[in-house]
């Protein structure tokens, strides 16, 4: 177990960047775990998921704006999910930017249909990096403080191993719900 931790010590940051560029929500609850414990750095590791998160979201924004035809064809498939995307920044506006941070499922999307658009660059990349730190320090934080009793539910579910895939199925119930409502055709 603690050569488990002292590699996660070790390539933990690195893993943490690469997971961060998509999302990185779990892994910034493990960093702040691993804060907690004395394994890793919560300020390195809170600046290292901001960097990234605010990086990848601006790495979606160019690619959708300057590279529309590539992008078209890898998301040909979740066009509903990108409608849904555009109705949520209808709705919410700028405030979508930083509400997307915290949302699983959307936070890749709304970036894309950003681009899309005839968004301004430079005010959707001062509005994701201060997101981008709202989202770090949030996560950050809050699984530095609540570690103790993270490190407890790791511990009920290595008991009880049957836990994690019900959790598992339960919330990818939950969010496949949501999409399948919220992007389906309404019948008039």
């Amino acid at each position: 177990m603690e050569e488990t931790f002292s590699n996660l010590a070790t390539y933990g940051y690195i893993g943490l960047f690469l997971y961060s560029l998509g999302g990185g929500f779990v892994a910034l609850i493990g960093a702040g775990v691993l804060s907690f414990m004395g394994k890793m750095d919560l300020t390195a590791s809170i600046a290292i998921a901001f960097f990234a998160n605010a990086l990848g979201d601006i790495l979606l924004f160019y690619m959708a704006r300057y590279q529309k035809s590539t992008m078209m064809e890898g998301i040909r498939k979740h066009r509903r999910k990108l409608a849904l995307a555009h109705i949520m920044m209808k709705k919410y506006g700028s405030w979508i930017i930083l509400i997307q941070k915290f949302i699983y499922g959307i936070k890749t999307l709304i970036p894309i249909a950003i681009g899309l658009t005839k968004y301004e660059f430079k005010k959707f990349a001062i509005l994701n990096f201060l997101s981008a730190g709202v989202w770090a320090l949030v996560f950050g934080i809050g699984s530095y403080y609540s570690g103790n009793f993270l490190i407890k539910l790791i511990e009920i579910i290595g008991n009880k191993p049957w836990i994690a895939p019900l959790i598992l199925i339960i919330f990818g119930g939950i969010l496949w719900l949501y999409l399948t409502q919220a992007t389906k055709k309404k019948v008039k």
